[in-house]
């Protein structure tokens, strides 16, 4: 537990303390769910007590984890620049808009159940989960996107093949910024590849800066 009379310097470097065990945390377990305090420890630098200092356990780390996941992920929906209606262009943004968090996303869903249920990963993961089903619905409606699946189905896919995307970023087989990303999810609804690159390209990148 963080010590509640640590004032300047030494806040500051509990602070930064606990988000090196908390980014290590995330990458350890992203890589390997069953990993215990000690491979925590080692990936941030530090002994397994200074892990014991900020967190009480493995349940506080990953609540911590989960906490994190939870803020970038509203702070990315928050940020999704209104396209206006075209589905086309609010799936693209929505993509990139994610892109930056999706390593945390990706960390949620390799979690091990005994870690974290699947009503939190529902909770945290829902308002992401239903922003595109709604986008969805709209391109069906529009005629631009496949209606062969169902929108909630057909989402769930599309966040797999992102996930799957990013463990080839991660891995270093594939290089992106979240423009072919979004390219490839807009391909898998239906759209024409070339289409698809031009409404990416077509994107006002800056704007989504500020999710980061």
């Amino acid at each position: 537990m963080t010590n509640p009379h640590l004032t300047g310097g030494g806040r500051r470097q509990t602070q930064l303390t606990r988000a090196r065990i908390l980014e290590a945390a995330r990458q350890q377990l992203g890589r390997a769910p069953e990993s215990s305090l000690r491979d925590i420890a080692e990936a941030a630098g530090v002994v397994r007590r200074t892990v014991y200092d900020h967190f009480a356990g493995r349940s506080a780390l990953v609540g911590g984890l989960v906490e994190d996941a939870a803020e970038a992920l509203r702070r990315a929906l928050a940020g999704v620049p209104d396209p206006g209606p075209e589905a086309i262009d609010a799936m693209a943004g929505f993509v990139l808009a994610l892109w930056p968090v999706g390593d945390r996303y990706r960390t949620l869903l390799r979690l091990t159940p005994q870690d974290l249920g699947v009503e939190r990963v529902s909770e945290i993961l829902g308002p992401a989960r239903a922003t595109a089903a709604a986008i969805i619905t709209r391109g069906q409606r529009q005629g631009v996107f496949h209606t062969s699946v169902p929108p909630e189905p057909l989402g769930r896919a599309l966040e797999r093949l992102i996930l799957a995307l990013l463990e080839c970023v991660n891995a270093g087989t594939w290089s992106d910024d979240g423009r072919g990303g979004a390219t490839a999810v807009l391909i898998a609804l239906g759209v024409d590849a070339d289409l698809a690159a031009a409404r990416v390209r077509g994107l006002d990148r800056p704007a989504l800066v500020r999710v980061r």
